[in-house]
């Protein structure tokens, strides 16, 4: 079983970086170019091998290889790397003593949020919920367009950068909002009223076969 672990309070990142000397720099500039760039040209490059591939090379495998390599780099350095040093925030599983997995949601506390830079941060949320986006279209074209082949790309491309999605957004809200319950409660609902609408029909269908056959 997982658990997600809900903290009340923001818990500090690496104190090595909160030096209150960097605060005072503009909130506007970007202070991590090279991880803004990586933070968008892994997702931005998968998509664009995706759409292009049938120009860029003939071979499907290579292709469908190029693009799972951009989607694992993207994972990676979207989890470990450009989340914290971007908007101050990180996730991770961790497995304890007894073999139980629990999730893990971090966050900058107090003055040290103020080293967050509003521009990196609209290129970090922009990138991460569009990207998803992108390709949970590129499913439904694939299912519409009969493009089975490619229909294990599209769904991983949509769960590792729907994973990230979901753990930075934890992040976020966690302390305000339990996610959890809230996907639990709607999909609870949404199943009763599915097994209330199949009631009927089952009960007459029980019915019907429960009729004895007479003989002529």
């Amino acid at each position: 079983m997982m658990r997600l672990d809900d903290n009340d309070d923001d818990v500090s990142l690496f104190d090595a970086e909160e030096d209150t000397g960097r605060g005072k720099s503009k909130k506007t500039k970007i202070k991590h170019p090279l991880a803004s760039f990586f933070h968008l040209f892994f997702r931005i490059s998968a998509i664009l091998v995706y759409l292009l591939c049938e120009l860029l090379s003939s071979s499907f495998i290579a292709c469908m290889v190029t693009i799972i390599l951009f989607l694992s780099a993207d994972f990676w350095t979207v989890k470990n790397i450009t989340g914290r040093l971007m908007v101050g925030l990180r996730w991770w599983n961790q497995v304890d003593d007894d073999g139980k997995s629990h999730w893990v949601f971090e966050s900058r506390k107090g003055n040290s949020k103020q080293l967050v830079s509003d521009s990196e941060s609209r290129i970090f949320w922009l990138g991460l919920v569009l990207c998803p986006v992108i390709w949970v279209f590129f499913v439904f074209s694939t299912l519409f367009s009969f493009k089975i082949k490619w229909l294990a790309v599209v769904i991983m491309g949509v769960v590792l950068q729907g994973a990230n999605l979901y753990g930075y957004v934890r992040c976020k809200v966690g302390s305000r909002t339990n996610l959890k319950n809230m996907a639990t409660n709607y999909f609870g609902r949404q199943f009763l009223k599915q097994v209330t609408f199949l009631m009927p029909s089952l009960r007459i269908s029980f019915n019907f076969r429960s009729v004895p056959l007479k003989a002529p």
